[in-house]
């Protein structure tokens, strides 16, 4: 969790959740529209709508964000900070818009860390082109239950997306070194955890090609 977070966090029992408060009426109004949305399907509306709230309004953002969690740290320091009427009010958002929370939580991690439509999900399926004699990749990209991208593609496809993205990721680590950026722990971490799973894909990869080239074509 970065500073910001923590300070968002350590402020809304004080003057964010008074925020909230002052225009309880309103927001209400504004989650019963954006429930309506996440019901029908217009995720990426309502994901826009709650962007503008956050920025027009963070303190009612995150209160209502951090209400949604159901956190008992969260609403046991409303209760120390204001009173126990003030965090049975944000409980109640919790009971009443479930469906929000995933939502909020998103744009939440966009506000503190600076993401955009970050990636929770990758699901793919694979099917066969006989007459191409090519596997087929069907893959589709989620941001909580946001649709971000589908597609179909051969394997040799996929892997020049992979290339692309792999390359982006050489390109910002070049560009913190030429500026003497550094990379937190946390980060560089993951970083050698990624790129341990990822050699050994490749690994995989390569035998299955040495496998492949041995094999005449249109020998089942």
């Amino acid at each position: 969790m970065d500073s910001r977070d923590d300070a968002d966090e350590t402020e809304l029992p004080g003057a964010l959740v008074t925020e909230f408060l002052e225009r309880e009426s309103g927001t209400h109004a504004l989650l019963d529209e954006l429930e309506r949305l996440v019901l029908e399907g217009e995720r990426e509306q309502a994901r826009e709508r709650i962007r503008g709230l956050a920025e027009n309004s963070p303190g009612v953002f995150f209160a209502v964000a951090l209400s949604l969690t159901g956190s008992k740290q969260f609403f046991g320091d409303v209760e120390a900070q204001l009173d126990v009427t003030a965090a049975d009010t944000l409980r109640d958002l919790a009971d009443t818009y479930p469906s929000l929370e995933e939502p909020f939580n998103v744009v939440r991690t966009e506000q503190s860390h600076d993401r955009y439509n970050p990636v929770t999900g990758l699901s793919t399926t694979t099917t066969y082109h006989v007459e191409e004699e090519v596997p087929l990749i069907r893959y589709a990209m989620q941001s909580g239950e946001l649709p971000l991208l589908e597609a179909t593609e051969s394997p040799q496809e996929v892997l020049q997306v992979a290339i692309y993205l792999v390359q982006a990721t050489n390109d910002s680590l070049e560009a913190s070194l030429e500026q003497d950026h550094s990379v937190n722990t946390e980060e560089l971490s993951g970083l050698i955890d990624r790129r341990e799973e990822l050699e050994s894909e490749l690994d995989q990869l390569r035998a299955r090609i040495d496998e492949l080239r041995r094999r005449p074509v249109g020998d089942e």
